[in-house]
């Protein structure tokens, strides 16, 4: 059996004694600029026995090793499923001043959190142990939910996250329905930079999406930051390589002066 289809024979196990199988999976975590994005994607066993899943889980990927157009193909194929109740799906973002106040992770997780909210809100998965509090995986292997579903999120658990889950390592790479999360939050983002690239002319957001490429570097030695830049990504990306001042200069906390 090809690798690729081995993601639905792997969400066929994770579903076996609930309902439901929710996956979780996020964009831009380690971009320089623009928001971060999650996807939920929900399933149930009657979509992975289903002609489509079967037919078509050979085309699903991890986001980042299909090309943009098998990409927006597929979004518009789930565009599709959505529309027929075949699947449940949604986003979430976290903008960049909640990336500068929460950390990445944590607005990773806020963005996570606003994507399953479309699917299910954490009420539904209330019960006398806060999940919030969950600390380890045997703990929420222990939890019993009051919905019929099990959520898996790419890479590892999330502390002090409001829905019981648990991480697949490289889950984009293992199981269909994080992969498919992973292509809508890709796909979602990638719109959102072409957007911001017309707002802020100047950095190729539309090429290169907000990671710090070559062009995107030499773009911030020129300009400086936008308001959509993360400016602690900024200073760690640049510490070491340009002078103090500059550093200050390309975090946006003061005017660079080259003394030229």
């Amino acid at each position: 059996m090809p690798k690729r289809r081995q993601l639905r024979a792997f969400d066929l196990k994770q579903i076996d004694g609930v309902a439901n199988l929710i996956g979780v999976d996020e964009a831009g975590r380690g971009a320089l600029a623009g928001p971060v994005v999650a996807a939920a994607v929900l399933v149930n066993r009657e979509f992975l026995e289903s002609r489509w899943a079967i037919g078509n889980a050979g085309r699903i990927n991890d986001s980042k090793q299909l090309t943009a157009t098998e990409r927006d193909t597929l979004w518009f194929d789930f565009e599709t499923l959505v529309a027929q109740g075949q699947i449940h799906a949604n986003y979430g973002l976290a903008d960049v001043d909640e990336i500068e106040q929460l950390n990445i992770l944590g607005a990773t997780r806020l963005a996570m959190r606003r994507a399953l909210e479309g699917i299910f809100p954490p009420s539904a998965f209330a019960a006398q142990t806060e999940p919030d509090l969950f600390s380890s995986p045997e703990e929420i292997a222990g939890y019993t939910p009051t919905v019929s579903a099990r959520i898996i999120v790419d890479g590892l658990p999330l502390r002090h996250f409001p829905y019981p889950h648990t991480g697949v390592v490289k889950g984009d790479a293992r199981s269909l329905c994080i992969a498919m999360a992973s292509i809508i939050a890709k796909v979602t983002r990638d719109r959102l930079m072409n957007e911001l690239d017309l707002r802020h002319p100047g950095y190729g957001f539309a090429q290169h999406k907000g990671y710090g490429t070559e062009e995107h570097r030499d773009a911030l030695l020129r300009h400086g930051r936008c308001p959509q830049h993360r400016a602690v990504f900024l200073r760690k990306l640049f510490a070491g390589r340009v002078d103090p001042a500059q550093v200050d200069f390309l975090a946006g906390q003061i005017p660079y002066d080259s003394g030229n």
